[in-house]
C-alpha cells in the first residue's frame, strides 16, 4: 500500500513539473520568429527611402513616392543641417523606379551633390540621373549628358554606376547588331563623369583607351636605348679628330721643304 502510494505521488510531481515547462517550451519555440521578423515596410504611398550622411551633422533622406504605376512617380529629398538648423525640401517628377542614391563632390568646392538613378522607360537611355548640387540650403538641378552617337553604337542598357575617386563611373556592355538579332561582344564601354562649373564633363576610359596607355612604356624604353647610343658618336667624334690631326702633321713637313728649297 505505501509503495502505490509513492507511485502515485510521483506521477502527480511529474504531472505539475510537465505543465511547468510547456509555456516555456512554448515560448522558446516562438523566440527565433520574432527574430526573422522582416523589416517594417515604407507606408503608403512612399515606395523608397536612403538616408545619406554628407558631413557630420548635414543629413539627406531621398524618398519616391505615388500611388499607382511604378513607372510614375515624384522625388523628395530632405535636407537637414543641424550644425546651421537649415532644413530644406527638393521635389519633382520621377520617370522610372528608383535603383540607388550616389552621394559625391565630384568638383571639389565643398557642397555635396545628390545622384538619383532611375530606370527608364524607353529603350534608348534606360537609365535616368537626376543630379542635385546643394549649396547653403539651396538645390541646383544638374543636367546628366546623353550618350553621344559614339557610345549609343552597341548600347543596349545592363548599366552600372558606381563612385571612384571624386568621379561617377558608369559600365555597360557593348553589342554587336541591331533589335533582338543584337549579341555581346564582350567588350564594356566605360565612361567616367566629372563636373565643372556646375556642368557635367564626360571621359571615355574604355579598354580601347587603356591600351594606347599601355603602349607608353614602349616608347620610353626608346628614348633609353638612344641615350645608350651617344657615348658611341663621342668615341666616333674623338677618332676623326685623331685623324685630321695625322692627317695634319705632313702638311706641315711639305710647307717646310718648300720653304728650304728657296
Amino acid at each position: 500500500m505505501k509503495s502505490g502510494f509513492v507511485y502515485i505521488a510521483l506521477a502527480c510531481c511529474l504531472a505539475v513539473i510537465a505543465a511547468c515547462n510547456q509555456p516555456a517550451q512554448q515560448q522558446a519555440a516562438t523566440t527565433p520568429a520574432v527574430a526573422t521578423s522582416a523589416k517594417p515596410e515604407l507606408p503608403q504611398p512612399f515606395r523608397f527611402h536612403k538616408l545619406i550622411e554628407s558631413s557630420p551633422g548635414k543629413y539627406f533622406d531621398v524618398y519616391s513616392w505615388g500611388r499607382g504605376k511604378d513607372s510614375i512617380g515624384s522625388y523628395l529629398i530632405l535636407h537637414s543641417d543641424s550644425i546651421h538648423k537649415q532644413y530644406t525640401t527638393t521635389s519633382g517628377d520621377l520617370e522610372g523606379s528608383i535603383i540607388d542614391v550616389f552621394n559625391t563632390d565630384m568638383n571639389m568646392d565643398g557642397n555635396p551633390e545628390i545622384l538619383i538613378e532611375t530606370n527608364a522607360k524607353d529603350t534608348t537611355n534606360h537609365v535616368n540621373i537626376y543630379a542635385f548640387e546643394f549649396r547653403g540650403g539651396k538645390a541646383t538641378k544638374l543636367d546628366f549628358p546623353k550618350l553621344s552617337s559614339n557610345s549609343k553604337k552597341g548600347y543596349r542598357g545592363g548599366d552600372s554606376f558606381a563612385i571612384k575617386e571624386g568621379t561617377l563611373v558608369r559600365q555597360f556592355p557593348v553589342y554587336d547588331g541591331n533589335g533582338k538579332d543584337a549579341k555581346p561582344t564582350g567588350k564594356t564601354k566605360i565612361l567616367q563623369y566629372g563636373i565643372r562649373d556646375n556642368v557635367f564633363t564626360v571621359e571615355d576610359v574604355s579598354a580601347a583607351d587603356t591600351t594606347k596607355a599601355a603602349a607608353k612604356p614602349a616608347q620610353t624604353a626608346v628614348v633609353k636605348t638612344k641615350t645608350a647610343d651617344k657615348p658611341v658618336k663621342e668615341k666616333h667624334t674623338e677618332s676623326k679628330k685623331k685623324k685630321k690631326k695625322v692627317e695634319e702633321k705632313p702638311t706641315k713637313k711639305k710647307k717646310k721643304k718648300h720653304h728650304s728649297g728657296e
